[in-house]
């Protein structure tokens, strides 16, 4: 009988076979991998399910590791050929150990471990733009994950995430922004000070959303090159980053409703921008 290891060296068509066998969960590198997946590795981060694991790959993250288990499947095979042909690491184990390993309730079969993106704000507006989402201490991971994939889907061109925030590369964002997080450039552990100086270097227009804002958000002009800064789920923007801004949006809403939660909050701000943006 075959091994997991041998079975997919065939699939593969490899002569010989470079995959690893892992047999243990004990093992130094599942050890290590579980690390990466609480947070405790900073440079490196845990890439679970083949979707998100084909948009790391496409996208060009280095990948330090991948762990799987035998597998028929067409996609997997192609992207297990890929990261081989990359010299990637690859340890085949079974459904079990990579059950223990994994952070979702059922294994998606596919585990990687890459390098962290590490971007310099020089880097970051590298590409210009006009329209970047700055996000203060936003804690939920759902929140953090739907809004970099709304700011991608309305054509924002990066995400500043003030210290505080959740962590863009951690596994629950990474399923919420379903590869967002790999595309759009990001900025995390921003202070309230960097945010201010490239504000003022990039000539851009920092506005924030509050419920007592001056301004209706549709009457914006979002043609201009600005920041939308959106607040913590509970306690909204800090007064200090609020008082500093040029401009206080709101929302109208019905009697009786007190607020939006921030990400559906930030989905309408920034798709009314993406409908200004279109009539350039």
């Amino acid at each position: 009988m075959q091994t997991s290891s041998a079975f997919l060296a065939t699939k593969l068509g490899l002569r010989y076979a470079p995959l690893m066998q892992i047999t243990s969960s004990t093992n130094e590198r599942i050890k290590h991998a579980r690390r990466v997946r609480e947070g405790r590795e900073h440079e490196l981060i845990f890439i679970e399910g083949l979707r998100l694991a084909e948009e790391a790959f496409n996208t060009g993250l280095t990948i330090e590791a991948c762990f799987t288990v035998a597998s028929e499947d067409a996609r997997t095979l192609t992207l297990l050929s890929q990261l081989n042909d990359h010299d990637v690491p690859i340890y085949t184990t079974t459904a079990g150990i990579l059950e223990s390993l994994g952070d979702t309730v059922q294994t998606q079969g596919l585990i990687l471990i890459a390098q962290k993106p590490q971007l310099s704000p020089e880097a970051f507006f590298k590409r210009g733009g006009r329209l970047f989402l700055a996000l203060d201490r936003v804690q939920d991971p759902g929140n953090m994950g739907t809004l970099l994939r709304t700011a991608e889907a309305a054509g924002a061109d990066g995400v500043l995430a003030l210290g505080g925030s959740a962590d863009v590369f951690s596994p629950k964002v990474l399923r919420s922004s379903m590869g967002s997080a790999f595309r759009l450039p990001v900025l995390q552990n921003v202070t309230p000070e960097t945010l201010m100086a490239l504000k003022t270097q990039h000539q851009l227009t920092l506005v924030a959303a509050a419920g007592d804002g001056e301004m209706k958000y549709t009457r914006y002009d979002w043609k201009q090159p600005t920041v939308l800064l959106l607040g913590n789920e509970g306690r909204g923007v800090a007064p200090d980053l609020m008082e500093r801004c040029d401009t206080l949006l709101h929302i109208p809403m019905a009697n009786g409703v007190e607020s939006l939660n921030v990400a559906t909050a930030g989905a309408v701000m920034l798709f009314e921008a993406a409908r200004q943006r279109e009539r350039v």
